[in-house]
């Protein structure tokens, strides 16, 4: 941690203060939710779009693409990702949150849709600061993008209306999104920065060649990272400032289920990663991308088919509240967790500033 820059050493600080900062100006900025809220891209509001652009541009440069070949090749960092992104992670999420709130069938079918909505963005932001594999991260973010648009639906269908009446739990919840909209939010939150990244590296090495490029070039953007970071907070938090404040008891309830989520996720993915052999790089993205979710996703559905005052959308957007400190946390404990790791890699190197 000795090499990390002031902007990355005191990261939970600026995270805190960006979600003070959100929720002060919500509450003291008369009419900015509706000025914030004017324009958007489907559901999502253009400020946090942009945000998530900026956040994602500069990890996605620092891919190697050249790489990847030898992450495509590794199938069992492959079979476990699927496995635990598109099995374990939806059925789970729907354990715990018939556990939790059982009672509360709006903030229920709410978190169950955070549950299928797998991380395509942020993921890339923890597993950059807790050292992991950049070319892993984006071949998972690439396959889960994929499995999005084309499972997201059905296991909708099947974990809202099938499997409730198959458990005697009560009257399933229709969920009617196309896959066409699923795509569209890819294509924007992923395609957009996936392919700037890319046509970055190839650009400027042939210009300049890998030295320049990785030494000079890569340190000049690198923070712009975690100021996308920042500011999508600051504006997420200013956004639901009101909604949060004024039900707290309401988000408690929310916020305990998805605790155990990312903490059983997480941890559950790591030391699974640890057993099957992977490397320290490849079992923190493997962790990562398996507890993240695609929270613009999920706040987008919820908003589109059950209403932005909706209990549903309330849980959808308490997800990132409750995931963005967590996970900033198990940064510190996968850096921590590496002297599990003896056996000597040379995948992904540095920090978001390396």
């Amino acid at each position: 941690m000795g090499a990390l820059s002031t902007l990355d050493r005191f990261l939970p600080v600026w995270i805190g203060l960006a979600m003070a900062a959100g929720l002060l100006l919500g509450r003291l900025v008369p009419g900015l939710n509706s000025a914030l809220e004017a324009v958007k891209i489907g559901e999502i509001s253009l400020p946090i779009a942009l945000g998530l652009l900026l956040m994602m541009y500069p990890v996605l440069a620092k891919v190697r693409y050249d790489r990847l070949g030898t992450v495509t090749g590794d199938r069992r960092l492959l079979i476990a990702s699927l496995a635990l992104n598109w099995v374990l992670g939806p059925a789970l999420m729907f354990v715990l949150a018939w556990t939790f709130l059982a009672d509360l069938p709006e903030y229920r079918t709410g978190l169950i849709i955070v549950g299928l909505a797998r991380c395509i963005a942020m993921v890339l932001i923890w597993n950059d600061l807790a050292c992991g594999d950049r070319e892993a991260a984006a071949v998972l973010v690439a396959i889960n993008s994929v499995f999005q648009v084309v499972a997201f639906g059905v296991l909708g269908w099947f974990y809202l209306e099938v499997l409730p009446g198959w458990l005697g739990l009560g009257e399933g919840t229709a969920l009617q999104v196309s896959a066409w909209d699923i795509a569209r939010y890819v294509l924007i939150f992923l395609g957009i920065p996936l392919a700037a990244g890319y046509l970055s590296r190839r650009l400027g090495e042939r210009a300049r060649g890998r030295d320049w490029y990785e030494e000079r070039f890569l340190p000049r953007i690198g923070p712009i990272a975690l100021y996308g970071l920042l500011f999508t907070i600051v504006i997420l938090f200013a956004l639901q400032g009101g909604t949060i404040t004024s039900q707290p008891a309401d988000v408690a309830r929310i916020a305990l289920p998805l605790l155990a989520y990312f903490a059983l996720m997480w941890g559950g993915s790591f030391l699974a990663g640890r057993a099957i052999g992977l490397s320290y790089e490849r079992t923190t993205t493997l962790a990562f991308t398996a507890a993240g979710n695609n929270f613009e996703l999920a706040i987008a559905v919820a908003v589109g088919v059950f209403g932005v005052t909706s209990g549903q959308a309330l849980a959808g957007v308490v997800g990132p509240l409750i995931e963005v400190p967590v996970l900033v946390a198990l940064v510190y404990v996968s850096l921590w967790g590496r002297r599990l790791f003896t056996t000597p890699t040379t995948t992904s190197e540095g920090s978001v500033h390396a």
